[in-house]
């Protein structure tokens, strides 16, 4: 497994951008899909975006398309979600996750290695 510790989060206005980062430690990083989450309050955990382990294949959910951008850095075992335009329907805990390919399509990733968590705030 992979020890995942995210950073970045933090209390901003709407129309501000936040830059979160997940640093993986441990074996084979590059073996993983990269997903980010995000849990509202009172809400489930839901997937915000993922990257495939090269980079070049990339989800992001309806809610956030256009306005986040993730990306990972195989070097560094760091993977980023810029966050702009943010909505107060934003706000949420984030989490990192890394996850096994299954099948053919972004729901058929495994995760089973997760960060704590960081907390975005976004006041209207």
């Amino acid at each position: 497994q992979v020890q995942l510790v995210e950073s970045g989060g933090g209390s901003v206005e709407a129309g501000d951008s936040l830059t979160l980062i997940c640093t993986a430690s441990g074996d084979s990083f590059t073996t993983y899909t990269m997903g980010w989450f995000r849990q509202r309050p009172g809400d489930e955990r839901e997937i915000a975006a993922a990257i495939g382990w090269s980079g070049s294949s990339k989800y992001y959910s309806d809610s956030v398309k256009g306005r986040f951008k993730i990306s990972r850095d195989n070097k560094k075992n760091t993977v980023t979600l810029q966050m702009n335009r943010l909505k107060p329907d934003d706000t949420a805990m984030y989490f990192c996750a890394a996850g096994t390919v299954r099948g053919t399509t972004w729901s058929s990733v495994e995760y089973d290695s997760w960060g704590q968590g960081t907390r975005v705030t976004v006041s209207s």
